[in-house]
Order: structure tokens, then sequence, then C-alpha cells
């Protein structure tokens, strides 16, 4: 390859795109820092649980002495509020009551553990629980900068289109949720962990995507749902093992592997639930124990959120909450136009699950449908199908073409001649049938005003953002 060409024009095009949207991550959230403080500085807090910190109830730690800086300690603790008192209270003290197993332990745990390393050293200076609280928010707010980067690595590989791709990636960075990522709220890590697990798992590193994915059900329940993914591929490849390839054996190992990655998507999840059986039912007598220790299933987060919220089939309609269904519906509306869009462009996908994908599709998208690897990774091939069509021309014009990434705008995927089908390709199928059915859950369900947290879920940006711009 010529000297001025190390790097393939697709390298080109992703550093300068991942620069942008790094850029674009820090920087929005540079912004809402400046919003937040502003705010705060000119109302007053809705929520005025902030200063509330009684002692742990067990093994209280010892008094410490006052801090150096008390008037920075406290700015820093007056944004704990909502959702963030029990994940700073969880990092100080443990799951002291009940309705604190609601709260997943990922995000305290990384709490606790910078506020014992990195952080420890400013405790004489703000105070013990003003460094868990700015804990929180370094972990909250850099984990939603590495999601933004892996939310466009991944729309990269499901659009083809980079240029696409950066578009989401930056409306992503100033979505109308960014105050929820910049919280001590989970939504940042299950972000990263759930769009980075769908990320390695289309570049084909299954085992590093069943890990991340794992890890999303450490810090939100619904990070259970993410085992999905891998019982569609599954499904997929077992079908082109038995029925294309006729390998029995094959598609019984097929089966056998996903069943397994699924299972290992559920562990911590089902594990946390018996930690809180240990914990709250365990060694009491029969008077002692709560109702949920002694159902068939003793599933401690669905009596938490149905007893203490009010969670439930058509609980939450009433008039009195026709407000908060007002405020859900701009992103439920947009989810349910994204998929209404997707399902009329491919009625055919929908109906069959992918399975009546064209011959050529299947080929581009064999991540998914194909039981069998590709020589090389999709970024690979995608950048040598550019190198090697450079070479063989040897001409200046379309080499132009391609440095400026006009090609990929112009719609051709790594095969050449399949045309690009983006956001209505087979690869976001498995996205769309989970946005929906979170889609009905959140309005059926849930408290519905939960949704408007809800647009990292699944790489969920990839859609709402681009698939009706296109």
């Amino acid at each position: 390859m010529p000297t001025g060409y190390s790097k393939s024009p697709l390298e080109l095009l992703n550093s300068s795109h991942q620069s942008k949207v790094l850029k674009a991550a820090i920087f929005s959230r540079f912004v809402l820092l400046i919003l937040s403080i502003l705010w705060r500085t000119l109302l007053a807090p809705y929520d005025t649980s902030a200063p509330l910190n009684p002692n742990c109830l067990g093994n209280p730690s010892p008094p410490l002495p006052p801090p150096l800086l008390p008037s920075l300690g406290s700015a820093i603790e007056n944004g704990v509020v909502w959702d963030s008192v029990y994940f700073v209270r969880i990092a100080q003290c443990g799951y002291e009551y009940e309705q604190f197993y609601a709260f997943l332990p990922l995000l305290p745990a990384c709490i606790f553990v910078f506020s014992q390393t990195v952080f420890a050293p400013l405790v004489p200076i703000i105070g013990y629980r003003a460094v868990l609280a700015l804990s929180g928010y370094v972990v909250c707010n850099v984990a939603f900068i590495f999601t933004a980067i892996y939310l466009y690595r991944l729309s990269v590989i499901i659009l083809k289109d980079p240029n696409a791709a950066l578009q989401a990636s930056v409306l992503f960075c100033f979505n109308p949720a960014s105050i929820f990522y910049s919280s001590i709220y989970s939504e940042s890590l299950y972000a990263l962990f759930s769009v980075g697990g769908c990320y390695y798992l289309l570049s084909r590193a299954n085992n590093i995507a069943v890990l991340w994915l794992a890890l999303s059900g450490f810090a939100r329940s619904n990070g259970v749902l993410n085992a999905g993914y891998f019982g569609f591929q599954a499904m997929h490849q077992a079908y082109d093992a038995f029925y294309l390839k006729k390998r029995a054996f094959l598609a019984l190992w097929i089966l056998i592997s996903g069943a397994l990655r699924c299972i290992c998507i559920f562990v911590p999840f089902i594990s946390f639930q018996a930690y809180g059986y240990y914990n709250m039912c365990l060694g009491r007598s029969s008077d002692e124990m709560r109702p949920w220790c002694k159902a068939r299933i003793p599933l401690l987060y669905n009596y938490i959120q149905s007893h203490y919220w009010g969670v439930g089939f058509l609980r939450y309609f009433r008039f009195k909450q026709l407000p908060n269904f007002l405020l859900a519906s701009p992103i439920l509306s947009l989810a349910v136009c994204s998929i209404i869009y997707y399902v009329k462009s491919r009625p055919e996908i929908v109906r069959s699950l992918g399975f009546q994908a064209s011959v050529e599709e299947k080929s581009s998208m064999a991540v998914i449908f194909s039981s069998q690897k590709p020589q090389r990774s999709n970024d690979t091939q995608f950048s040598e199908k550019y190198s090697s069509r450079k070479q063989e021309n040897h001409n200046l014009k379309s080499r132009k073409k391609i440095s400026q990434g006009e090609d990929l705008a112009e719609g051709r995927t790594v095969h050449g001649s399949l045309e690009k089908l983006g956001y209505t390709s087979a690869f976001v199928l498995p996205f769309i049938l989970q946005v929906g059915f979170m889609a009905a859950t959140a309005f059926f369900v849930m408290h519905v005003q939960v949704i408007d947290r809800w647009q990292h879920v699944s790489c969920l940006p990839v859609r709402l953002y681009i698939g009706l711009l296109r």
C-alpha cells in the first residue's frame, strides 16, 4: 500500500468521527453541569432529601472530624436526590432495608470502590458522603462518554453509514434524558454495558459480549432481556446449520452454547435475588418472614416494585396520572412510530423473524444468520474491500471520493452489489423486538414516565435518532 495510505479510508473516517463523538460527549457533560449548577442556584429543589443522612444501622462508622471545606461538600451533596439517595446510601451502609433491593449493586459497588481508592484523599477535605457523591458523578459521566463511543461503533456496523452513525451519536449526547446520565443513576452504566455488549456481539466477540451484557444485568433489572440477542442468534444459526447445511450435531451445539450464554446473562440478576432472600428470609421464623419469602418463587424485586411503588398491569391507569402519560408521550410516540416504520418497510422480515431475509442480506449479516465464522471481522472486511477497490481502479477521482466517505453515504455495503438497507436491515429486528416489548411494558405495567429515561435501552438511539430521519 502506498505511504500516504497506511490506514484504510474507513479507519481514518472512524478515527475522525470517534474524535468528534468524544468531544461532543465531553462538551455535553460540561454544559449539563453548568446548567444544573445554575438552576440549583436560582430555584429551590423539589426534592429535599439531600441533607438527610442518618447513621448506618449496622456497624456505624466512628465520627469523622469536620471537613476542611464543608460548604463545598454540602454543594456536592445537594445533588443527591431522588434515586441518587438510595445509591449513595447503599454504597455507604449496604442494603439496610427491603426496598433498597430494588436498586441493583453495580453502581453502588463502583461508588464504594472509587471512594475508597481514587477519591479517598478528599474525605478530610469535603467529607465522606460528599466523596461518595463525587465518585457517583464521575462514574456515571465517564460511563456516558464511553457509551457514546460504543454507540457510534455499533451504529456504523448496523447502518453501514459513518455519517449517519455520527449524527445518531451526537444527538444521543444531547438527548432530553441527558440529566439522568450525569446524575447518580444506573442509566449510564447500564447503557455502557448494553450498547457495548451489542457492539461486541456484532463484532463476533461473543465471550466479551456475554460478560458485558451480564454486567448490564447487575446495573438494571431489564438487563436480563439482553439474553434475547443470543437467543435470536442461536435460533438463526441453528436453523442455518440444521436445514441448510444438514449438520444436526452442529445445530445442537449452537443451541446449547446459546442457552449457556443466555443463562450467564441471567445469573447476575438471579444471584442478587438469592442474596436478598438470604438476608431477608433465612434464619427467620414464619411470623417474621415477609410475604414474598413464602411464595413458590420468592422474587424480591417484583414484590418491592408492586408493594412500594405500585407497579403492576394497568395499576397506573388513573386519571390523576394523565400528566405523566402526556410527559411520556413524545418518547413513546417516537418509539411506536419507529417500530411501525420498520414493520411497514420490512413486513416479511418481521413476520418470519428474519428467516425470509435475502441470501445477500444473510451473507452480509453472517454474525446473526450464519453458523460459520467469516474469515475477517465486519470492519476489517469493510476496510479491505475499499482498499482493494482503490488499488485496482487507480482512479484519482474515486480515491478522493472514498477518502471523503462519499461511497458510504451513497449506500453500498461490504458486499458491493447489495444495496444498503441501514435502519431497515434484518440486523435491526432483534432491537425492534426488544424496544416493542419494553415500550408495551412501560405503558401498561410500569410508571409510564420512566420511559423518558429509556432512550439508552439496547441501542434505542440508533432507532430513535436515525430511523425516522432517513
